[in-house]
């Protein structure tokens, strides 16, 4: 493998950027013609099945990065973006169907965009911004809750509060040694 920018680690990342929208699409416009006529469960499934292989990208992009030394400064800033963006899709289609709470999904990324902000900040003073262990709880949490709410499962609305605690948290920590100076 090559230590360049188009490694597969940052090929998975982007596979990441391209099924984003594909997953906002099979959830938020149901309607367009090219859906019509397709059971409201299929897309469901479809647009589960979407953010599981974005997800499993998610997990090896990272993966093969450390274990083969492929990190890049390109996979620094496209690994976070993709998974910003899976999300931020997942999310929005999942209130347009009404099936995730706007409040709970303010909360989340109100917090996203302030912790990313820091960690550039951070960046730009030289330091290292690796996720948190609580950082990757709160994405696994969110995960989940996407999951559940996505096929429309009994208990995705208690998961994506639990999802919303472990965010807030997890800001706080990035806060708290922010200010500590670590």
């Amino acid at each position: 493998m090559t230590k360049g920018a188009m490694n597969l680690p940052n090929l998975l990342a982007f596979s990441r950027l391209l099924m984003a929208p594909l997953m906002l699409w099979l959830l938020a416009y149901r309607d367009t013609a090219p859906l019509q006529g397709i059971h409201a469960s299929w897309l469901d499934y479809f647009a589960a099945l979407v953010f599981v292989l974005a997800s499993v990208t998610d997990f090896f992009d990272g993966y093969i990065a450390r274990l083969c030394d492929q990190i890049t400064p390109l996979g620094k800033i496209v690994d976070p973006l993709a998974d910003k963006m899976l999300t931020l899709a997942a999310f929005l289609g999942l209130v347009v169907l009404g099936r995730a709470d706007v409040f709970a999904i303010f909360l989340i990324l109100s917090r996203e965009f302030f912790i990313t902000g820091l960690r550039v900040m951070i960046v730009g003073e030289g330091k290292d911004v690796s996720a948190s262990w609580m950082g990757k709880v709160k994405t696994v949490a969110q995960m989940f809750a996407i999951g559940f709410l996505t096929m429309d499962w009994p208990g995705g609305t208690l998961l994506l509060w639990i999802a919303v605690a472990i965010t807030l948290y997890s800001g706080y920590e990035y806060v708290r040694d922010y200010m500590r100076g670590r």
